[in-house]
């Protein structure tokens, strides 16, 4: 059974002071409406500031970010993927091919999302000072809105760089904010996660799908590694606990990570929530002000319906496998995917070659129909229930094997190599996956760069197609540990970032003449 699910309560959080101006005679009369509910009369208890809280999260879970277009911007500009075949949108099409420009609709649409995430977070912070009633939840409410402003900018400013800083709810339609700096914007990304992790519980046993102290730490390493402050990531990894009833592991079973019935597991360190509505609707044109909102990832990837974006043959072959000398197969390979003569449906139907539209992949040398098998919930549904089924299956954001693997990184750019082949096998010795320890014949680990190889392998077979991929690209590319560039129709000194949206550029004269190089 879901848990209770974070939505959107009412729309009067949104409103900001409404003046109803009335001309009776030459004269105008401004008023406020003593019946109409403003941010300046209404947030005044813990309850209705954490109303305010979840009309954040009720944002982030909408069409234009996790529910479909934030994975499609995070997976288009990694190596993980590759067109499914030509029914993949010319917006998509081109943020894979580094075709795109300032009108891209998928990126606006990102923006956009993240911008309103953090304008409502604004709203939480800037009216947490009146709330008295009940300080606990207050400071609570604070650290959740913190959280989410600071993933909303460690997006921005990954994607796109310096970017408007926003830390209060604009007080005029001309109270415009210029690009700030890549350091300016991490700053407030820092201190937001310190902030969120000071204040934020440990896991609830009821109330899942809320930040929480671990998740704050989570993001905070993730924010200082991409910095390049290995030792501060470090410190903020090993404040996520291990044991007692706030502590994570790794599942015995890998599969668990991405289905419906293994929600929320002792892996999973933050997931945003979703609903199966039981009647195929999505709300394409956004959030639902009163409905809880399903995602069509399982939609747009599924190998018997869209299948937009299939595995890249990089990918697929960047699995160990005894064709190619390894000692043996990694079992994540079937766990991640879909090949024909699979089964689905519960064990009661085949995949086949018809069933996957679009393109093949080659894996090893043989030419064969692979699609993702990650978040997809074919495994329990016949193919004709999947044609077009808008699901409930949470996307898991950050889970422990992550931790273990960034940990891994930290201590490789620490010199501590022994301590970071000790966090790849922990990785290496789930359950269900078992992979000989490193070393291995085709993995050595005995000097830096050894590890690194292994580092990068680990994180691709682990994590591939959970939107990791493209940050940790951009982080290893300043760094100069790809001998090859990894992205096809890669433009050096462009392609780094993304181009700032033509609606800003337009609307926003501070920004106005400040676009990204290459643009």
């Amino acid at each position: 059974m879901k848990h209770r699910k974070i939505y959107l309560l009412s729309t009067i959080i949104l409103l900001t002071i409404t003046v109803i101006v009335l001309s009776c005679k030459k004269t105008a009369l401004n008023t406020s409406d003593p019946n109409n509910l403003t941010t300046g009369n209404y947030y005044k208890t813990a309850a209705q500031l954490k109303a305010g809280v979840n009309a954040i999260y009720a944002v982030m879970h909408q069409n234009n970010l996790v529910s479909r277009e934030w994975y499609y911007l995070h997976d288009t500009r990694s190596d993980e993927v590759f067109p499914g075949g030509g029914q993949l949108e010319i917006p998509r099409r081109q943020l894979y091919e580094n075709t795109d420009d300032p009108t891209n609709s998928v990126m606006n649409s990102v923006w956009n999302g993240w911008y309103t995430v953090i304008f409502r977070a604004n709203v939480v912070t800037d009216n947490a000072p009146n709330v008295t009633d009940n300080v606990a939840d207050k400071n609570e409410s604070v650290g959740e809105a913190k959280f989410l402003r600071a993933w909303a900018y460690f997006d921005l400013v990954s994607m796109w760089g310096g970017v408007p800083l926003v830390t209060t709810v604009p007080k005029s339609p001309n109270d415009y904010k210029p690009r700030a700096s890549v350091s300016e914007v991490y700053a407030q990304i820092v201190q937001d996660l310190k902030d969120a992790a000071a204040v934020l519980p440990g896991k609830s046993a009821t109330d899942k799908g809320r930040a929480t102290a671990s998740a704050a730490n989570a993001m905070l390493g993730r924010v200082l590694m991409q910095q390049g402050d290995y030792a501060g990531a470090k410190a903020a990894f090993l404040k996520i606990p291990t044991s007692g009833a706030d502590g994570y592991s790794l599942t015995a079973r890998y599969l668990d990570n991405f289905e419906l019935a293994t929600e929320f597991n002792s892996e999973s360190i933050f997931e945003v929530v979703f609903v199966d509505k039981g009647d195929n609707n999505y709300n394409w044109g956004g959030e639902s002000a009163t409905e809880p909102q399903s995602t069509v990832r399982n939609q747009e990837y599924c190998p018997v319906a869209w299948r937009n974006l299939i595995p890249s043959n990089k990918y697929l072959n960047e699995f160990e496998n005894t064709a190619t000398g390894a000692a043996k197969t990694d079992p994540r390979f079937s766990y991640s995917v879909y090949q024909s003569g699979d089964t689905y449906n519960n064990g009661q139907s085949i995949l086949t070659d018809g069933d996957q539209n679009g393109n093949s992949s080659v894996v090893n040398g043989v030419t064969k129909k692979i699609s993702w098998r990650k978040f997809m919930i074919i495994y329990q549904e016949s193919s004709a229930t999947a044609g077009f089924h808008p699901a409930g299956n949470n996307q898991r954001i950050i889970r422990y094997s992550e931790i273990l693997l960034n940990l891994a990184e930290c201590n490789i750019e620490l010199g501590d190599i022994p301590g970071a082949v000790t966090y790849l096998n922990m990785v290496r010795a789930r359950q269900d996956v078992a992979m000989p320890p490193y070393p291995t014949a085709q993995f050595p680990v005995t000097t830096k760069s050894d590890v690194l190889k292994a580092l990068m392998h680990e994180k691709m077979v682990e994590l591939g197609d959970e939107e990791v991929r493209n940050i940790d690209i951009l982080r290893w590319r300043k760094k100069g540990y790809f001998t090859t560039e990894p992205i096809a129709n890669f433009h050096a000194n462009r392609d780094e970032l993304l181009p700032i949206p033509q609606a800003e550029l337009d609307n926003n004269p501070l920004v106005n003449g400040h676009q990204n190089p290459g643009y």
